[in-house]
């Protein structure tokens, strides 16, 4: 049955549990037929309506305005759903009518191809790869909705935004919607043409969607960041588990699953549990032939920072571990001369999109910040990208500084050490592994601070400051924190450290009972009014406003504004979502007793285990000077056919020397034994390797005494240093 769309001042507006769409105005609307009506006559329908109902020039311009973004939404439903749901759209148009592209890159078409074939496939892509793409464009082929489950909030939002602005419609639910943000999201899926939903794992196996799957037509589902459903993963979130559960509700439906970082036991682990029909792998080359891995060991970071912006043109990435050290680099590179700013989670949502977004337009050239900034950012253009400070995994180096030289041009991903990093980031480590009976108590304290009563508070979303929580409970911050991250892998909680949110508004009254509230109380009218005319859609969505604003437009203070916005909400007319300047804490599922909080011994030990494991590898990779650095990358995901890159640091000093990787090694494995030993004379040297040229053995016993890896002792005998 066709749906009829109605555009009115305030926009297009959604009630879904009645099928319809209408709008608050007095005003007659203007009435689309989706099937009947041309993309032409509904803008000529929107032009019209703005003549007759608007008295002034600006007036037309701000009603288009308040009305396009609901028109887009329409135009894109009728315009670019029609055909791909028709079927009639191959691989090919669909990624170019959508993406742009006229091809795919490399891998990307046969694991579509996979997908469409109804297998469970795992896709193994290094970051910049083209992940999304993998199980976007089979979403738009395969008839029906595609179920997207990630962890990361931001690239959730990031992709939704995305697939709008292309003219597919999306939705997200995660931890920390309200109730009602949650209930229009539904909505849609249930009575729109939605063919992306994307899900946090938390929101899974919630009451409420369990009870929708029946009702859904599923197609398709994507696990993206699968590393995270395996214990030896390096993100591993229990979570995930449970996705195989979901499946058996599904049976029949192909399952995606997508990782930029996984080595080969990490790879069998996800297609076990995710209950894989057979294992099915695609896998791109991590070698990156453009991107040269440089390790640098400086006392003075700084100043090597000002070097490699004064040799590397272009835009750079600098990361570091703490938001302090965001503002105090950035200072420093501006007062360099350096075009540069900082990012980190804590700053106002408005500051971060402001900052990114000159970063992204060339405006600001070096984006100092924690791993809170690049996820999801598609710019092909990063000539370098800087670590200040040791990470926590190679995992996590390679997608950061694969940020760099996304555009196959030369690009560099440098490392900056001191032996204090290494001390610190194994100090770090044991601090983010508190005691079990600690991370109780911090839990048990935190339903004492929010006076939750156990088996209540699931959705329920807080305003969290560590400090004040910390000196209420005589808690140490840095335990607090890591203790909250350890209840968040586990699913029970979800802390989102990003502060300034804008406020949101919703209308969730129906038309007949706000006409009444208008006429029986008529000091709001004039408020009511004006948020109709500036935000459209405001009742098919939450939108975001400014307090300011209105007041500003209506000669009022911003505190007056805030009182009627939430005066309002009593009445139940509005919800109102004040903008938070504090972190948000969100329950994801009911609180529990302390006790039957369940940390098993065996499997905390064997987490703790796997994290040391993978601090040691990236520790290896920071201090080794013999292997080439892209060699040791991709050998670690597993791909150990890769060759020298020739361009890393090691390789360039290794060339220096004249030899062959082979030859090189060579030699070493013979005479570093000895060296350890005793000291001995070049002549012993040449004599103990007997089937290598006495010039090649020369040749790398001085480039090992350059490079201080042998020292020269009395009568010039060699010895190997340290």
């Amino acid at each position: 049955m066709d749906k009829v769309f109605k555009l009115y001042e305030s926009g297009l507006v959604y009630y879904p549990f009645e099928g319809t769409y209408r709008a608050i105005n007095s005003r007659k609307c203007v009435s689309f037929n989706l099937s009947d009506v041309s993309t032409d006559e509904m803008m000529d329908g929107l032009h019209s309506h703005c003549i007759d109902h608007c008295d002034s020039v600006k007036g037309r311009k701000e009603r288009i305005r308040s009305v396009m973004k609901r028109l887009r939404y329409l135009v894109s439903l009728k315009c670019s759903l029609k055909e791909s749901m028709s079927g009639s759209m191959n691989i090919h148009q669909i990624l170019l009518k959508y993406w742009g592209y006229s091809s795919f890159r490399p891998v990307q078409e046969e694991i579509i191809r996979s997908v469409l074939a109804g297998n469970d496939t795992l896709a193994l892509l290094p970051t910049g790869g083209g992940k999304s793409v993998c199980f976007q464009v089979p979403g738009m082929a395969i008839e029906g909705l595609t179920l997207v489950i990630t962890p990361l909030i931001a690239l959730m939002k990031d992709q939704v935004e995305n697939l709008r602005k292309r003219g597919i419609p999306a939705e997200a639910i995660y931890s920390g919607m309200s109730r009602r943000e949650i209930e229009i999201s539904i909505s849609h899926i249930h009575y729109g043409q939605t063919r992306f939903l994307y899900l946090s794992p938390e929101r899974l196996l919630s009451d409420w969607f369990l009870e929708m799957i029946p009702s859904l037509k599923i197609g398709l589902i994507a696990v993206d960041e699968a590393h995270c459903i395996s214990q030896w993963g390096y993100d591993f979130r229990p979570p995930y588990l449970r996705i195989a559960e979901v499946r058996k509700l599904l049976p029949g439906i192909a399952v995606i699953a997508l990782t930029a970082t996984a080595t080969r036991t990490v790879v069998q682990d996800i297609q076990r549990k995710l209950e894989f029909r057979k294992n099915n792998l695609f896998e791109k080359s991590f070698e990156r032939r453009n991107l040269a891995y440089v390790v640098s060991k400086d006392e003075n970071k700084h100043d090597r920072l000002l070097k490699i912006f004064g040799n590397v043109p272009g835009t750079g990435i600098v990361y570091v571990r703490n938001r302090r050290k965001t503002r105090e680099i950035a200072e420093f590179l501006r007062k360099n001369g350096i075009s540069a700013d900082y990012y980190h989670a804590g700053l106002q949502s408005s500051e971060r999109e402001n900052r990114q977004n000159r970063w992204k337009n060339g405006s600001c050239r070096v984006m100092v910040s924690t791993n809170a900034f690049g996820m999801g950012i598609d710019k092909p253009d990063v000539r370098v990208v800087v670590h200040i400070d040791l990470p926590d995994s190679i995992e996590a180096y390679f997608q950061e500084a694969g940020r760099a030289g996304r555009d196959e041009k030369k690009a560099y991903a440098v490392l900056l050490y001191e032996e204090a990093d290494i001390l610190d980031a194994r100090h770090n480590l044991e601090l983010s592994y508190p005691d079990p009976a600690v991370i109780r108590q911090v839990y048990q304290s935190l339903g004492n601070y929010f006076q939750l009563a156990p088996g209540t508070g699931r959705d329920l979303v807080f305003g969290f400051e560590i400090a004040d929580f910390c000196r209420q409970y005589n808690f140490k911050p840095v335990i607090v924190y890591n203790a909250l991250k350890f209840i968040e892998r586990e699913g029970f909680i979800s802390l989102n450290e990003s502060v300034g949110n804008p406020s949101k508004l919703v209308f969730i009254a129906r038309k007949e009972d706000l006409y009444k509230f208008q006429v029986e109380n008529a000091r709001f009218d004039p408020l009511i009014k004006m948020i109709l005319r500036s935000y459209g859609g405001i009742f098919t969505e939450p939108a975001f406003i400014s307090e300011a604003e209105l007041a500003g437009r209506l000669s009022v203070s911003q505190n007056d504004i805030v009182k009627a916005l939430n005066y309002l909400q009593q009445q139940q007319i509005v919800e109102y979502l004040p903008k938070s300047d504090q972190p948000q804490l969100t329950f994801s599922s009911e609180l529990i007793r302390a006790v039957d909080l369940r940390i098993s011994p065996e499997h905390y030990l064997n987490r703790k285990k796997d994290a040391e494991k993978r601090l040691e590898a990236i520790i290896g990779y920071t201090t080794s000077d013999k292997s080439c650095r892209s060699k040791m990358l991709v050998s670690y995901f597993g791909q150990h056919e890769a060759g020298r890159c020739g361009i890393c640091d090691v390789c360039l000093n290794r060339n220096r020397a004249g030899l062959s990787e082979l030859d090189f090694n060579n030699i070493v494995e013979i005479i570093k034994p000895l060296l350890k030993q005793k000291s001995h004379s070049l002549g012993e040297l040449i004599a103990a390797c007997r089937n290598i040229s006495q010039a090649k053995v020369i040749k790398a016993v001085n480039w090992l005494a350059e490079n201080d890896k042998i020292e020269i002792v009395d009568d010039n005998l060699f010895r190997w240093s340290g």
